[in-house]
Order: C-alpha cells, then structure tokens, then sequence
C-alpha cells in the first residue's frame, strides 16, 4: 500500500492487472486463463512450465481408477485413466494416436522452423517424431541431393556421405566398396564408417557394436564421449552430448569411472520386481518395465515370472481386449501378436506381417494391424533393404522433387471421402489424422485435426 502510494505521489499510477501478466506462464492463474501468456503457441497444462511450476497442472487422482485407455479427451484430463503411471500426453497411449493432439512436431513446417515446438529438448530433424514423421520430407538423408548438401538433414549428428543413409548413395558408396557386408561384429566393420548391414545404423550406432560381447569391439566403440561424463549430467534427462543415448544409457556414464555416477545409475536401473512393474522408464531408454530388456532378460527368476506373467504373446492375451505388456498397444495391435509364431495367434491376427515388396505393395492390411503398406511399421523396417528403400522413397518422393501422379492423389482423395473408417483407429475421412495433414489429399477443407484445438 505504501508502495502505491508513493507512486500516486510521484504522478505515477499504477493499476492492478485484472489477470496475470503476459510473458511468464508459471503459476496457477496464468496456467488455467486458456491464454498463451509466455507466447510460445502452448497455452496452459499443454505448457512444459506449467508442468513443472504449477500445481494446477499436476495429476488429479480420482478415488477409484476406471481403466479406461487413456484417449481423446482423456488424454487432456489430468488423469491416469488406464493407471500405468503415465497421464495424458506423458502416456505413450496418447501419443501413438495423432488425433489426441499430443505431437506437435510432425509437418514440414514445424520440422524446419528452428524452434522446439514441443519444448521437449529437441529441435527440428534432431526430434524424432520429425525424422519417423510420415509426413515429413524434410528430415530426409538419402538421395543424391540430401547427401551432397553439407547439411545434417535428418538430424543425426551425420552430415551427407559420413550419414549411414548415404552410405549406398551412387556419389557416397566408393568409400563403403569391397568392405564386407552383413553383420556389424568385429574392431573393422564397426569402425569403417558404413552400414554393413544395411540396419540405417553405422558402427557404434549399431546395438550389434556398441553392445557387442567381444572386448576389442567395447573398447573401440568406448572413447571419452566429452560433455555426458560428470554426476549432473548423468541424471539430467538429457542426451548432453548429443549421441543418441541419455544419462545411464550412455555408455559413458554406465561405465564410468566415478563410483558417485556408477551408484546413480545403480538407483536408476531397471532391473528389480519393483522397477519392473512400476509403469516408469526408470532408466529413461525409452523402454517401460517388461518391454526394457533389463527386465525381460533380468537373471531374477522372480522378474522373468513377471514379465512372462503379463506377455502379450498367446492366445488369450492377444484377444482379450488388455494392453498385457503396458506398451501402449492391445492385442493384434502388438508387434507381439501381429508378429507371433504361435500358429493360432498369427491366425488370429492375419498371418505372416508385411514384410515382401508384394505384401507393401498391394493396398491390402496382410496382418490385420491397423496398417497397409508402407503405412506399416514391418514395412518401412522390413528385414529386406530394397524394401525399406521403396517405402522411404514413397514417404519422401517430394524431397526428391518428384510430383504424385494423378492415380496416387485420386486413390488418396477416395479413400478419404468413402465414410469408412479404413484404418479402424475411429476416425473416418477428413476427422482422421492421416487424411487431414496427407499432403495428397486435396478434398479435406477447413482447419486441420488438432488446427483449432
């Protein structure tokens, strides 16, 4: 009040503001005024700050959990409605579907625009859902102009003929001709700078090195990694030296020397019952409970019986309805029921998985996932290289500067508008995700899905 007042004296009036101040979104008014106060287009709980400033944004515990699968609205609710431990956009459930509106870098524009639209630590082609962005062409590193640019184009710290995905480019092979293909075991081929076998991995990059059981190959793929070697950046939840592994999951903070490291890795590790079971990727690899190896390979009898104790891999687990394994995917839409070698489970789900040039090819949902083609995740990684390079040419024939024919935009356009739900994930037409961003389908008016969110 004295404050004020002397400002009154001073000719200076002030006047209380009737709601928070624009520029700072970190408190519970300004995180629930449905205005972007901080102006960076995430408007209050959608906000990392209020995440983590605010307590209106925190998790809401109902008294009785109602094991609903967290989506749609659910998935903007506050809530940890399928109780994994995860809520809203921090489930994996959530983002795996685009219509829940939880991934916000998945377009060309917002792949090239130099800002972290998300605000989760990375930008652009250095996102990952920009690099698998089916949309996206511009985080592309693979033909003749992306490997000759000097540009790191798909964002992996590899720049044209040093990128694996150049690596069998006409104007990048020289360097890879005559050195042996197939398997990245030994010190030669996973020091040689290719992709011998054609995994979109070079070298150390390569689990088959940088995990390897032979001793030369560990100490070659183990060098002073520089800045992610220290006890504060060993449990930042950041990937400090930009290696594509953070904090424990760094081999250089796993086997560090620095005992302080080696006991925080230790707390972190995912390798107890409790850890185990705890819907929490304790050791922040991007893999939960059973599906982390750590728990699945443990050498606890006791882990194994839990993780065998909620596979998702026979009969009844793959058509019951449950995500068994917590992994965000129920039944046949399971890798481990689409892909199972149970005879009645691969029955059940539609057989062998897309995996040949004519299974990607044929229009047709051959394993019954929700996928076709190279919309399909055992296409785009199939085992044959040739047709992972067709279904990578076919997402990114714009980059290549080459235009769609007409067939492909009338098939995309018609599929768009028959009122049928192809895909089965609940949305029809131009309500659905992949028919409102495809850039082929020129039929969809009006504001995007999650545009006027």
């Amino acid at each position: 009040m004295k404050k004020l007042l002397l400002l009154t004296l001073l000719g200076c009036e002030y006047t209380l503001p009737d709601g928070p101040v624009l520029g700072y979104e970190i408190d519970d008014a300004a995180c629930s005024d449905g205005i972007d106060n901080d102006q960076d287009l995430l408007i209050d709980c959608e906000d990392p700050d209020c995440l983590m400033r605010s307590t209106h944004c925190g998790q809401q515990i109902p008294v009785v959990p109602d094991g609903r699968p967290e989506t749609g609205m659910l998935c903007h609710d506050q809530i940890d409605n399928d109780d994994n431990g995860q809520f809203d956009c921090g489930d994996p459930a959530c983002r795996d579907q685009m219509e829940n509106c939880c991934v916000l870098e998945f377009n060309d524009e917002a792949c090239s625009d130099g800002i972290d639209n998300d605000q989760n630590g990375y930008t652009d082609c250095q996102d990952h859902t920009c690099r698998l962005g089916f949309f996206v062409t511009v985080c592309f590193e693979g033909d003749a102009g992306s490997c000759s640019d000097g540009e790191d184009n798909d964002g992996d710290g590899e720049t044209d003929c040093d990128d694996s995905g150049c690596a069998r480019e006409p104007g990048c092979s020289d360097s890879c001709d005559g050195l042996p293909e197939g398997a990245e075991t030994s010190v030669a081929t996973c020091t040689d700078g290719c992709d011998n076998d054609g995994n979109g991995y070079t070298d150390c990059r390569d689990l088959s090195c940088a995990q390897s059981d032979d001793p030369a190959v560990v100490a070659a793929c183990s060098p002073d990694l520089g800045d992610e070697n220290t006890l504060a950046r060993c449990t930042d939840g950041f990937d400090n030296d930009d290696n594509g592994f953070t904090d424990c999951a760094d081999f250089s903070c796993s086997r560090s020397q620095d005992q302080a490291i080696l006991d925080a890795c230790a707390e972190r590790a995912e390798n107890t019952l409790e850890r185990c079971s705890d819907g929490v990727d304790n050791d922040a690899n991007g893999f939960v409970d059973c599906n982390d190896f750590s728990c699945s390979r443990n050498d606890d009898q006791a882990v194994l019986d839990h993780c065998a104790g909620n596979a998702e891999d026979s009969l009844a687990a793959c058509s019951d309805g449950d995500d068994n394994d917590g992994d965000g995917h129920i039944d046949c839409e399971d890798f481990d029921c689409a892909q199972s070698d149970n005879p009645d489970v691969s029955a059940l789900c539609g057989g062998e998985p897309e995996a040949t040039f004519a299974q990607c090819s044929d229009g047709v949902d051959n394993d019954n996932n929700g996928y076709t083609d190279c919309a399909d995740w055992s296409c785009r990684n199939a085992i044959d290289a040739a047709v992972r390079q067709a279904c990578q040419e076919s997402v990114h024939r714009p980059r290549n500067n080459m235009s769609p024919s007409d067939e492909e935009l009338a098939q995309a356009n018609a599929a768009c508008a028959d009122g049928r739900d192809n895909d089965e994930d609940g949305f029809t037409d131009c309500d659905d995700w992949d028919c409102s961003w495809n850039p082929l389908v020129t039929i969809c008016d009006g504001p995007r899905v999650c545009e006027d969110k």
